[in-house]
């Protein structure tokens, strides 16, 4: 290919200066310009990203809540308390600089330094130098510094990372087009930045720098893009903000009833009140979601899942759409040689058969037509079957060099390779390219070239990126200038595709059978998109959504189109952006999977971004929740089963919490109304916490997976640990221990018990209650299989025994000896909490069954 620029490098003389700028015009349009960098912001200082999460309700209740503990003397459950904070505010701003560092990701992929013509000349400059107007100089291997269009030459650009097409894109000077990407055309003029060359050599003009470069707008994208917050923790916001405040509110009115009705000292009045306030403080609940979610965060990093955000663990459970990207994602983002067909023979490369001896001769000559080296991924392909199915004496094996390579150029989308033979003048050719180009070499004409169409149509309708190969001799004293006055022999067609991963099949039906549709967004061909979801196993293969009918279409009619297709093609990374918000805003809960630059917008918008760790770009895993490290997509059926498993566990947390809160609430405000003796005092409050926060924490965490977890439809995105229906049934079984409670108080009282002794009596019997709570809680998996609950009751009784026998711990918590009245109190007690829940579960069940 006789360029410019290879006439220059030949005679060793300058390029006309017309070719490029000057060095005072590209200094110019720098300084207008400004440098060649990804758009970023400035990151925030860590001191203004922790004062924006310590204004939170909930850590300020952690705060206040660990403030108060210290004051009352209690320095280990002040510790507790406080060090949860301090994880939380570290995990959070962690989180806060993902947006930064992912556009510092994008960064990385431009090309450190570009080769351009400035005065005539070639000169290597850095890449944040190029400006509008510079010509690029581009050749094999090289990644594009700027968006330009291609003046002389011919190129194959791997463009996957923004259009998630895994093959190269032929790239031709033409007339002018728009800067933008136009995934609908398979050749054009445009080259972008941040993609490679894999074939060819060109100029090409720079059209667009830095934030106006496609990979700038995904950067754009990105950085103005929010992460959805987590439904969980804005409804876990909401019920601490409300208890809180109604308990300081009946708490204050508490304080003014025993100061002012009753004639009670302030000190002596606020006693009570501040037991009241502990007791309505669910303090719990955010040290449950945090010790839940790190800890299934854990367990998923064992199975190779890392975590980058961990409260999208429980949006997992919910999801009801997952949106995948093809390229990477369903393939494996390679390209295979699958399939050699000639003219009485076809050969699919997917088993152990033979390979026919004439398609070895297709197959050996398209090794000849290729680099020993290659850079291109289908010509690895090629190499690759070539080195694993023919003998070792074959001549492509050999690695012998052709006397000429007669590259790609824009008359001939084809390359040969002449071979010197052992007769001098004698050479051998090997041709690959597309098959039109290929056929027109070979003068094909009428019945013969019908049938070879035939065949390039039935492989392109299976996905396929089809070559022709051709062979012939050739006999002079020289090589001709140009491979177009060769005449070779149409030896047959190559089949390369992206191969399925081999676990997608059974990870989609997984999927399927848990209530989840699977809908594929990906940049390719309608035709690939199609045969790779046929593949998979997807639903409904032939009915595709393309980006110009997306384009066509307003909000709600691709939201009711999105109902029904399952696969969108030829779509640009701010389609599928749009896809991800159309599925959200129609009630969809969305799992996005990807690996691309072009991917990172909507994994960062998807309520559960998931990004594949081994191919996948640093872009793509910095903006995602998850990030699968073995790329395995059914690693991702494995994710949702946690996710699932962590709800099902938080959801009976939650509930044990309410149900824990109302007697302890009962025993704080009932006395205080009715001018009893104070039943619960702050110090004992502070002792049931200790043995209220390992139950949620560690009891509940723990419960086994319910085994039919992934054969029950997703839950809907309303529903929450948090909703009325499951914070209900905890409610009304704590509205029966304090019951029953409060009953045996008014009892203790009539008989002239001390208050002591009720104090003691009451006390046991609550710290027994709650392992009633425990055992008849509503679980899919029986309790008693929870290899926490003998190590938490023997804890338990340890404790007690301790407070109840050692006379300072007992005069503390102003207990007194257990007596023989008292045993029999806290049986009768037992016996009646006992029969509630029991009647309370038969009932929730028969309701459940109607």
């Amino acid at each position: 290919m006789n360029t410019a620029a290879q006439a220059a490098a030949a005679s060793r003389e300058p390029l006309p200066a017309a070719l490029g700028l000057s060095g005072e015009e590209a200094a110019a349009r720098l300084l207008a310009d400004g440098p060649n960098l990804l758009p970023g912001s400035e990151p925030q200082s860590f001191g203004r990203i922790a004062l924006g999460v310590v204004r939170e309700p909930m850590f300020l209740m952690l705060l206040a809540a660990g403030a108060g503990y210290l004051l009352l003397g209690d320095t280990a459950e002040a510790a507790f308390l406080l060090a949860s904070v301090f994880a939380i505010v570290a995990l959070t701003l962690f989180q806060e600089r993902k947006t930064q560092r992912a556009l510092e990701a994008l960064r990385d992929l431009s090309a450190p330094r570009a080769l351009v013509l400035r005065d005539g000349r070639e000169l290597r400059i850095a890449c944040r130098e190029v400006v509008c107007g510079d010509v690029l100089v581009l050749r094999e291997g090289d990644r594009i510094a700027a968006d330009a269009a291609l003046l002389e030459g011919a190129l194959e650009a791997d463009e996957s990372l923004l259009t998630g097409e895994s093959v190269p894109r032929p790239k031709l000077p033409g007339p002018a087009q728009r800067p933008g990407l136009e995934p609908d055309g398979e050749n054009g003029a445009l080259v972008y930045a941040g993609t490679v060359i894999t074939q060819g050599t060109g100029l090409a003009r720079v059209l667009a720098t830095g934030g106006r470069t496609e990979m700038g707008r995904i950067g754009v994208a990105l950085a103005t893009t929010q992460a959805p917050a987590s439904r969980l923790y804005r409804q876990s916001r909401r019920i601490v903000r409300g208890f809180a405040g109604a308990g300081l509110a009946v708490a204050v009115l508490l304080v003014l009833l025993a100061w002012l009705r009753d004639g009670q000292g302030f000190v002596a009045s606020l006693l009570p009140a501040i037991a009241f306030a502990m007791a309505v403080l669910p303090e719990e609940i955010p040290v449950v979601l945090a010790v839940f979610l790190a800890l299934a965060a854990w367990r998923l990093s064992r199975q190779k899942i890392l975590t980058r955000r961990v409260d999208a663990v429980e949006v997992l459970g919910a999801i009801t759409v997952l949106a995948v990207d093809k390229t990477g994602t369903l393939t494996q983002n390679r390209m295979a040689l699958v399939e050699l067909a000639g003219a009485d023979a076809a050969f699919v490369a997917d088993g152990d058969a033979p390979l026919p001896a004439s398609l070895a001769e297709l197959l050996e000559c398209a090794m000849l037509a290729t680099p020993l080296k290659p850079f291109d991924p289908m010509e690895k392909a090629i190499r690759a079957l070539g080195d694993a199915r023919l003998g070792p004496d074959s001549k492509a094996r050999l690695g012998i060099t052709p006397a000429r390579q007669y590259a790609l150029t824009p008359q001939l989308l084809a390359v040969t390779h002449a071979y010197s033979g052992e007769i001098p003048g004698r050479y051998g050719l090997a041709t690959k390219g597309a098959p039109e180009a290929v056929m027109d070499l070979c003068g094909l004409r009428g019945p013969e070239r019908e049938t070879v169409q035939g065949q390039v149509q039935d492989m392109a309708a299976r996905g396929l990126r089809v070559l022709g190969v051709a062979s012939g001799e050739w006999e002079g004293a020289g090589l001709p200038a140009s491979q177009q006055d060769f005449r070779p022999r149409f030896a047959g067609l190559l089949g390369l595709a992206d191969p399925l991963r081999p676990t997608v099949p059974q990870a989609v039906r997984d999927c399927r059978e848990a209530g989840i549709r699977v809908i594929m967004m990906t940049g390719d061909h309608p035709v690939t998109a199609s045969a790779i979801a046929r593949q998979a196993g997807l639903p409904n293969p032939d009915d595709v959504l393309t980006g110009a009918e997306i384009d066509a279409l307003d909000d709600a009619s691709l939201q009711a189109r999105l109902r029904s297709a399952a696969i969108c093609a030829r779509l640009r990374p701010e389609q599928k952006l749009r896809l991800v918000r159309a599925l959200q805003a129609d009630g969809g809960t969305v799992g996005m999977t990807g690996d691309g630059v072009n991917d990172a917008p909507a994994l960062k918008a998807a309520d559960a971004g998931i990004a594949m760790g081994e191919r996948g770009t640093d872009v793509a895993r910095e903006a995602a929740a998850l990030v699968l490290l073995d790329d395995s997509f059914a690693s991702i059926a494995t994710a949702i089963r946690q996710g699932r498993h962590v709800d099902d566990n938080i959801r009976s947390a939650v509930r044990f919490i309410f149900a824990v809160h109302v007697p302890i609430v009962g025993l704080a405000l009932v006395p205080a109304l009715l001018h009893w003796p104070v039943l619960l005092l702050p110090v004992q409050i502070i002792l049931l916490e200790l043995i209220i926060d390992p139950s949620c924490s560690i009891l509940f965490e723990a419960q086994p997976a319910d085994p039919a977890l992934m054969r029950r439809p997703p839950r809907p995105a309303a529903d929450s640990p948090f909703a009325l229906r499951n914070m209900a049934y905890g409610l009304l079984q704590g509205l029966g221990l304090a019951l029953a409670l409060l009953a045996a108080n008014a009892c203790m009282l009539a008989q002239g018990w001390q208050a002591g002794e009720i104090r003691t009596t009451l006390f046991v019997s609550l710290v027994a209650g709650l392992f009633l709570l425990v055992l008849v809680h509503r679980h899919s998996v029986h309790i008693l299989r929870n290899p926490w609950l003998p190590r938490l009751a023997a804890a338990v009784a340890a404790l007690l025994s301790l407070v109840l026998w050692q006379p300072w711990l007992r005069a503390v918590m102003g207990f007194t000896p257990p007596t023989g009245q008292g045993a029999a109190a806290l049986l009768l007690i037992l016996g009646a909490m006992g029969l509630w829940l029991l009647a309370l579960r038969y009932v929730s069940a028969a309701l459940r069954k109607a």
